[in-house]
């Protein structure tokens, strides 16, 4: 939801803000200890909301605030799975889409809340096929979804993970962020998007797209994920 008189440059700059914000809304998610053993993942949302109402006045999250834990991590954002309660050993991922002064942001992470060295090493992981994949999406004036979605599949497989997403990014601002469907998927970073994804969005302008990542382990117990934007 951006403002519809907006510029181009005031445009990307309020969309940077705006993930700024998130950042730093997921820095005081850290430094509260909202994701910690023993709270349910209803309970870790619910603390999320009110942390992000009271000290960055957020009162609309342009989707439902995801905190999933252990099998969790596994599901899509569009699936429900069963509430779990945060574990001494359990990986957790975070993903948010707070709206700052009616910008939207899309912003998720992945925290291990034990030793375990495998987990640690696909949420150390998750960042850096991020980085890997923006740095071709940068190097590709031309690239579509599709490409962009079957380069991230293929680095996550590289460093030995299976993708988990259905998608690997979309697109973000005014697009009304419906589920996934043929007609709308020429704005997913998907199979069978196929037009560049360097071009204007629904209303004209300059299209700008979230990349998100989603991996799992090659056994299916637990996964990760990570998401920002992509080409601001």
């Amino acid at each position: 939801m951006t403002a519809t008189g907006a510029n181009e440059q005031e445009r990307r700059e309020r969309l940077g803000d705006a993930q700024r914000k998130a950042a730093a809304l997921f820095e005081a998610i850290e430094t509260g200890r909202l994701i910690r053993p023993g709270l349910s993942e209803t309970e870790a949302s619910e603390a999320i909301k009110a942390l992000a109402e009271a000290q960055f006045g957020v009162r609309q999250h342009w989707h439902k605030r995801i905190v999933r834990a252990g099998a969790n991590t596994l599901s899509i954002a569009n699936e429900n799975p069963p509430e779990r309660v945060l574990a001494e050993d359990d990986i957790v991922f975070i993903d948010l889409g707070p709206v700052f002064e009616a910008w939207e942001a899309d912003f998720g992470r992945t925290y291990v809340l034990g030793d375990d060295p495998a987990k640690h090493r696909l949420a150390n992981d998750l960042p850096e096929i991020f980085e890997e994949s923006r740095a071709f999406f940068n190097a590709s004036p031309q690239i579509t979804g599709a490409q962009l979605y079957d380069f991230v599949v293929d680095r996550s497989r590289a460093r030995g993970w299976d993708f988990a997403g259905q998608i690997a990014g979309h697109l973000i601002g005014e697009f009304p962020h419906k589920h996934l469907t043929k007609s709308e998927l020429q704005w997913y970073a998907a199979p069978g998007s196929d037009l560049p994804m360097r071009r204007p969005d629904p209303s004209g302008r300059a299209a700008h797209w979230i990349l998100e990542v989603h991996i799992k382990e090659p056994e299916g117990r637990y996964g990760g994920f990570y998401e920002e934007l992509l080409d601001i």
